[in-house]
């Protein structure tokens, strides 16, 4: 009997079936990761066209990551009521329309606002995902194809910087960024139209919009706050304090919302009795910190503080990505041989640790070869690190909740981001000010260095780079926080089974 007639006895895909449908999965999940890499060597010269500050800047990408936090639960809970095939979709389709709108933006409120819109398909696309995966294949045969997904990750991070750096150095300018990864949407959407089948099963459909909508304001609330402190309004005054106290209290009754009243929470909250989905979700959110909130500010620092084009700073970003593509695709095939995850899930805490510490020592003088080598280290670290985690919650959740642990931990990651994007650009902000004096940085903007005096210009490119190091310097504890976390989890045997535990399923084929 072969591979295949054995699989299909048992109820699951066969090998060829499963990697026919992680083409379209892992185009999809191109698609999201490019949204934010191709428009980070962009923003610059966005900021600068459009007339935008500093904390323009942080939102450009803050708008993406908001929405995503807020959305990605919904879509986990969403994938375990619905068609996942419909629903993936249904994310290209809504991710499509925003990158429209974002490309023929005339300031920045509308681009914000078309980055926001785009991030709830990017939600849905980096949710169901990995959702659709865990569903098709095995804990234990997953580490195979988590490879895929990290050299995917890895190659959406590399091509991002380089293609957006070469698009706007371009005549396209920065609005080409936009347009580039709608082919790639449709393509995906082909695709798993023709080679996606799973089995939907039918439950009774109930949709906690009251917790998503309390868990986006309140974090929004506290954005707004950590993004315009210090610059819009003072840190000791009415509009912080109500700020603060309007965000907390807001998540306290999200919270009291997703325990107490919610029949279909969008984040169970029974799922942190497990100690496993409790420590990794702590150290997704630092991990999100520390990757999104110090990564998103290193292509600033190679434009603005050693005066590279966008091309050659997307050129700077293959130092950490080969780490992290290495890590990822040997740490997989290892994992799935073996079994054993939390040994590559601890060393890879711990280079995270290691390269954010040596990241902080950086300033505008160090050499860039040492640049590159600390950010390769770092990507060794992430590359190990951001799958086992979900690898680990996957493992240990029941099977009716698997999509909602796996958005789960792809949410507080994305919230951790939106933090850190958030905190840390407020903190560039502000020593930049502090450094150049406020007079010549009134209000956190960006100025157009190719226009300034000589020595106008490298004060600015000293402040860059000082500031960029700060950054890392403030990550390093958080990143401490989560390779605690990571040492106290439990290993536990990963399962040969997938989260095909439900009974009468409807074939998704039939249903679309």
């Amino acid at each position: 009997m072969t591979q295949a007639a054995i699989a299909e006895q048992a109820g699951q895909m066969s090998h060829r079936e499963v990697m026919e449908a992680l083409t379209g999965l892992l185009l999809a999940m191109f698609v999201a990761m490019l949204s934010s890499t191709v428009v980070t060597n962009a923003l610059p010269a966005i900021v600068t066209d459009l007339h935008g500050s500093q904390t323009g800047y942080t939102w450009v990408v803050v708008a993406t990551l908001l929405t995503m936090t807020a959305t990605t639960p919904l879509w986990g809970k969403l994938a375990d009521l619905f068609s996942q095939k419909l629903l993936v979709q249904a994310a290209l389709v809504i991710y499509s329309t925003g990158s429209l709108v974002a490309a023929f933006a005339p300031n920045m409120e509308v681009l914000i606002g078309a980055r926001a819109f785009q991030g709830l398909g990017v939600g849905g696309l980096t949710a169901l995902v990995q959702v659709v995966i865990a569903t098709m294949v095995s804990p234990r045969e997953r580490g195979r194809y988590s490879g895929y997904i990290g050299a995917v990750f890895a190659t959406a991070t590399v091509s991002g910087p380089l293609l957006g750096g070469v698009i706007v150095d371009s005549a396209l300018g920065w609005r080409g960024c936009f347009f580039v990864s709608l082919p790639i949407a449709a393509l995906a959407f082909v695709v798993l139209q023709k080679k996606l089948h799973l089995p939907t099963y039918k439950r009774d459909v109930r949709i906690d919009y009251a917790g998503a909508t309390l868990i986006m304001a309140g974090i929004s609330l506290l954005l707004v706050w950590v993004s315009l402190v210090g610059n819009q309004f003072a840190w000791l005054s009415g509009t912080s304090a109500a700020l603060v106290a309007g965000g907390v209290a807001v998540l306290a009754l999200a919270t009291y919302v997703e325990g107490r009243i919610a029949s279909e929470p969008v984040i169970p909250l029974r799922l942190f009795r497990d100690r496993t989905t409790a420590l990794a979700t702590v150290a997704s959110v630092m991990i999100g910190v520390v990757m999104f909130g110090g990564t998103v500010y290193l292509s600033q620092y190679f434009q603005l503080a050693r005066g590279m084009t966008p091309t050659a700073a997307g050129l700077m970003s293959i130092a950490m990505v080969g780490g992290l593509l290495a890590t990822s695709i040997v740490s997989g095939r290892v994992i799935t041989r073996t079994g054993l995850w939390k040994r590559w899930l601890v060393g890879g805490t711990a280079l995270v640790v290691l390269g954010l510490a040596l990241l902080a020592t950086i300033d505008a003088r160090t050499p860039l070869v040492v640049v590159a080598a600390f950010m390769a280290i770092l990507g060794l670290g992430l590359g190990t690190s951001m799958q086992n985690l979900v690898l680990a919650v996957q493992n240990s959740a029941p099977a009716a909740d698997l999509g909602a642990a796996s958005s789960m931990v792809a949410a507080f990651r994305t919230i951790g981001a939106s933090v850190g994007v958030s905190t840390f650009g407020a903190v560039l902000a502000h020593q930049v000010a502090a450094d150049v004096g406020a007079s010549d940085h009134d209000h956190g903007s960006i100025p157009d260095l190719g226009t300034l005096p000589e020595p106008v210009r490298a004060l600015y490119e000293t402040a860059f780079g000082d500031a960029t190091g700060h950054i890392f310097l403030l990550a390093v504890p958080l990143a401490v926080i989560a390779l605690i976390c990571v040492a106290l989890i439990e290993e536990v045997p990963l399962r040969t089974t997938t989260g095909l535990a439900q009974p009468d399923p409807v074939r998704e084929d039939v249903l679309s």
